[in-house]
């Protein structure tokens, strides 16, 4: 046996799945090839396809590890009562998983119609409507629908398009999140001053 320790399997798993991020962000989800990835991390293909056979596989894979935690707060959200408390908390909790996925959620907006076609798009329009079912009401009127779907988009504004604004993340973060209570707040509460 060599001297040299062989980097564990999940290593090597997170940097394919880090360099390939890394370079769908900087050139495009469609222009980056299998061999481009391997060559970024010195490795033949054959040791690439050992972990993944296509690109495909490498997005998939990446989105659902760091999507995990709102998997998580779905299950643990239809386990919960229909308080504003638990509204709120699911906001909190999501605030945090995207600031998780950052990253990811950058290429995806990057890459809006590649990511579409792919079958995370249509994972990701289930997640959506499943975490804004959770911060609705059952009878809740269109414009209070309106409300919580636009709570999630203004967390998703939060990452993606004040990222070029003046500020900190956290800061901006945080100023979102502020703004998707006060809607579901309102929603929650049709009858409360505006």
């Amino acid at each position: 046996m060599g001297s040299t320790p062989q980097p564990r399997r999940g290593n090597t798993r997170q940097r394919i799945q880090d360099v390939a991020l890394e370079l769908f962000a900087e050139q495009g989800y469609e222009k980056t090839s299998l061999r481009e990835i391997a060559e970024h991390l010195q490795v033949t293909k054959a040791a690439l396809y050992y972990h993944f056979k296509t690109k495909e596989d490498i997005l998939n894979s990446i989105f659902e590890d760091l999507n995990r935690p709102v998997e998580e707060l779905l299950e643990w959200g239809q386990e919960q009562p229909r308080t504003l408390e638990t509204k709120k908390q699911i906001l909190i909790r999501y605030s945090e998983a995207l600031k998780a996925a950052a990253p990811l959620f950058v290429f995806m907006q990057e890459n809006q119609a590649t990511v579409r076609d792919l079958s995370i798009g249509h994972t990701i329009k289930r997640r959506v409507i499943a975490l804004v079912d959770l911060i609705k009401e059952p009878d809740a009127s269109l414009t209070d629908q309106v409300r919580c779907f636009t709570a999630l988009m203004a967390m998703h504004a939060g990452i993606f398009a004040l990222r070029d604004a003046e500020g900190d993340p956290e800061e901006k973060r945080e100023a979102s999140l502020e703004v998707a209570i006060e809607l579901v707040t309102r929603a929650h509460d049709p009858g409360s001053a505006a």
